[in-house]
């Protein structure tokens, strides 16, 4: 069963670090299509990569940068 229906506004973190609303356009197969507000642009995605509110995805944001390793340059090995 589908998670949101055609019309719902949904929020997806982009590049992990950027929250976008969109708008669901059509489901199938566990993917939606998905049109940006801001831009008009749409991609099709995964449904564990919608969130309904803003809030759901910033804690979604929040812990996922909070578990990350810290990059490290191969100076830091000598």
């Amino acid at each position: 069963m589908a998670k949101f229906k055609a019309g719902d506004a949904v929020f997806i973190i982009e590049s992990n670090r950027i929250i976008r609303e969109a708008t669901v356009l059509k489901s199938g197969g566990g993917f939606y299509t998905i049109r940006f507000a801001d831009s008009g642009g749409g991609i099709k995605v995964r449904e564990n990569r919608l969130y309904a509110t803003k809030e759901d995805a910033q804690t979604q944001l929040t812990s996922s940068s909070l578990n990350s390793q810290k990059h490290r340059t191969p100076y830091d090995f000598m």
